[in-house]
């Protein structure tokens, strides 16, 4: 019996480790809004959750992101890709920490610290895009490594 337990114990510890892809999360599903994430680094998934679906829509919203740091923060960058039928589409970037520069909440944390955020988001747009396609979102630091990675679903059947 327990060499049966062991071995199961491995297989599941092999199937564990044979993963190469980190699972798809679910942020929000309701009738016409459904967000979904996946970590796009390949040493590191976090945890991301908004209160509402239709939260989204009001271009102000809560979120909630968390996650051990792998490598510090003086200064942070990230950059956004719309990307539909696998093409890029519309990109934006933006200095978050860094010298004349706001002073967030997370700038200054170290490595192996626990990154936790919440609060309001703004997205600065008047809607959000109707249809299926992915934001990619990736956070590098001063050193150009990826501090934080993913790649959002969308699927929008709103009609504004």
């Amino acid at each position: 019996m327990k060499t049966s337990n062991v071995l199961l114990l491995i297989l599941v510890l092999l199937y564990i480790n044979a993963s190469a892809e980190w699972p798809t999360h679910t942020v929000c599903k309701e009738d016409n809004l459904e967000i979904y994430y996946k970590s796009c680094d390949p040493q590191q998934d976090f945890t991301f959750s908004i209160d509402q679906c239709s939260d989204v829509a009001t271009h102000t919203f809560n979120i909630r992101a968390a996650a051990v740091l792998r490598h510090s923060i003086k200064e942070l960058y990230v950059k956004l890709s719309m990307i539909i039928n696998g093409k890029t589409v519309l990109t934006y970037s933006e200095t978050l920490c860094g010298p004349g520069h706001s002073k967030l909440v997370f700038c200054g944390m170290k490595k192996g610290e626990h990154f936790s955020y919440e609060g309001p988001v703004t997205l600065g747009i008047k809607e959000i895009p109707q249809g299926d396609y992915t934001l990619s979102a990736k956070l590098t630091n001063q050193d150009h490594v990826t501090v934080a990675c993913a790649d959002f679903t969308v699927k929008n059947y709103l009609d504004y």
